[in-house]
């Protein structure tokens, strides 16, 4: 399925990506016809990294450093100055990687660490249905700060076989590609010993069934009865908040949910490292602001070209700066989602729906991200949603939403979208579908 990436909102609120991602029959029930989706992940990481091709970096404590630079890169940020500035570059490369279907949708990500000076490029190119390599498109240019270039999606890029939707590789009506390669440009100012240290670097490859609008009810996964403590904290309290940003609080669903969940990581397990120190949130103004990390977190995750702050890798690559491993996928079911949590790991999740849809809501969006922190005894979904009601308190982020309900905003809207933050220690689970894994 092709999806065109755009800026939405909750009643005029939260702007997010929508798109659209099989899932299992209760036991014992004849099953509805389910559509086939097609989603694969893979990464790279750490001694990964040696599988690929190294012009000019190399491995420091297991990320890509800059070594020698293989060239150099001019730039004119479209946010800045005006003025064009050039860098020292390095790359590395991955494998080419055939995902066993022709896709019609790739999301990458990656989490790097960019002193000042320093910024990172995404870069993807593959095989087309005709058996022709594509031309490079760019999936993001980013930066921990604005110091040395605005972080930015990069618009125009399409041609015959695909585009580029904010964050999302998309193929054009009836075409598709059958393979999928990365390139990670580190560049730094020249003369300068500092590097980018890039930890992870991964996508999501997937094809997607067209014109579903309710997804059959998946089976219990087991972890029904599970709730993980995660924090809550309500964008609608931030409305008016730093404007600059889209906005303010009220169109900041991406990076509130992702706040959220670096709250519950710190607190989970006592590392404040997984998230912005006492000094960076100083930063946020005036003093005494209530839950700045929010609003820390819209800074650091905006778009310069989207306007926005849901852009989906920008969003795991702010968590992954704080060392926690990040990455943006796809689920098939609210089965797959259920593993998470019987793992401990709280899923941010995009979501789209009309009023009276989700029960409960109290608003309509044609795209919003939410955090499912588990699941009622019944197997309902238990969620912290930043858009509580459209209520300016985070007493009421916390909701229950009916399973079916859930999934059919969830599944065939956004196609299963989830950002998946954990510390590197943390296994993940199994993935109940070994030949096409989506984590």
């Amino acid at each position: 399925m092709n999806t065109v990436r755009a800026a939405f909102t909750i009643l005029l609120a939260c702007a997010t990506s929508a798109a659209v991602a099989t899932v299992p029959a209760d036991a014992g029930t004849k099953p509805p016809a389910v559509p086939v989706r097609h989603v694969a992940y893979q990464q790279w990481d750490s001694a990964d990294f040696s599988a690929g091709n190294f012009s000019g970096t190399t491995l420091t404590s297991g990320a890509l450093t800059i070594g020698a630079p293989s060239g150099t890169f001019t730039y004119t940020d479209p946010f800045g100055d005006g003025s064009a500035k050039t860098y020292d570059v390095a790359t590395w490369t991955s494998p080419e990687v055939t995902p066993g279907f022709d896709y019609t949708e790739l999301v990458a990500s990656w989490n790097a660490r960019t002193p000042v000076g320093t910024w990172v490029q995404l870069i993807v190119a593959g095989i087309g249905d005709d058996g022709v390599r594509s031309k490079e498109y760019i999936l993001g240019r980013w930066a921990e700060d604005t110091s040395t270039i605005h972080r930015t999606s990069v618009p125009a890029q399409g041609d015959d076989l695909a585009t580029v939707a904010i964050d999302t590789l998309v193929a054009r009506s009836g075409r598709s590609l059958k393979t999928w390669q990365l390139t990670v440009s580190l560049l730094r100012e020249p003369g300068s010993t500092a590097t980018p240290a890039v930890s992870l670097v991964g996508a999501m490859a997937s094809r997607l069934p067209e014109k579903v609008k309710k997804e059959p009810v998946s089976a219990l996964g087991g972890a029904e009865g599970i709730t993980l403590d995660v924090p809550t904290y309500s964008q609608e309290t931030h409305i008016g908040h730093y404007p600059q940003y889209n906005g303010g609080g009220e169109a900041w669903c991406s990076p509130t949910a992702t706040a959220m969940v670096l709250a519950y990581w710190q607190q989970r397990t006592g590392n404040a490292s997984y998230g912005p120190s006492e000094a960076e949130l100083a930063t946020i103004e005036p003093a005494g602001h209530a839950d700045p990390q929010v609003d820390y977190a819209a800074a650091q995750t905006y778009d310069w070209n989207y306007d926005g702050t849901g852009n989906w890798p920008f969003n795991t690559a702010y968590s992954g700066s704080y060392g926690l491993e990040s990455f943006v996928t796809r689920l098939r079911s609210l089965t797959e989602a259920e593993q998470f949590s019987k793992a401990g790991i709280p899923l941010v999740a995009s979501v789209s729906f009309k009023k009276g849809e989700l029960t409960g809501a109290g608003y309509g969006t044609n795209g919003h991200i939410l955090v499912i922190v588990g699941f009622t005894p019944d197997g309902d979904v238990v969620v912290n949603d930043p858009a509580s009601h459209l209520i300016q308190s985070n007493n009421q982020v916390r909701v229950v939403y009916d399973r079916a309900e859930f999934e059919s905003v969830w599944v065939p809207r956004s196609g299963g979208i989830v950002y998946v933050i954990h510390p590197a220690g943390q296994q993940l689970p199994a993935s109940l579908t070994p030949r096409e894994p989506n984590w």
